[in-house]
């Protein structure tokens, strides 16, 4: 009995945390992908405003 659980959690401490350095490396990349997404969106947006870049850039060539 003894034996046949030791094959079934057979993983050493560097396997898990390899295992757990590839999820966190999968969920940071995931992450990644969905924050530069969802900073495209915002530059989609913000480029057709004139009002908002205007506002900040101080160095337009306009003086108040």
């Amino acid at each position: 009995m003894k034996d046949n659980q030791d094959r079934l959690s057979g993983k050493t401490g560097a396997d898990v945390k390899d295992s757990r350095r590839d999820r966190l490396k999968l969920a940071l990349r995931e992450n990644l992908k969905r924050r530069k997404s969802q900073a495209r969106g915002r530059s989609d947006v913000g480029a057709s405003s004139e009002t908002v870049d205007a506002s900040l850039d101080d160095a337009g060539g306009e003086k108040p």
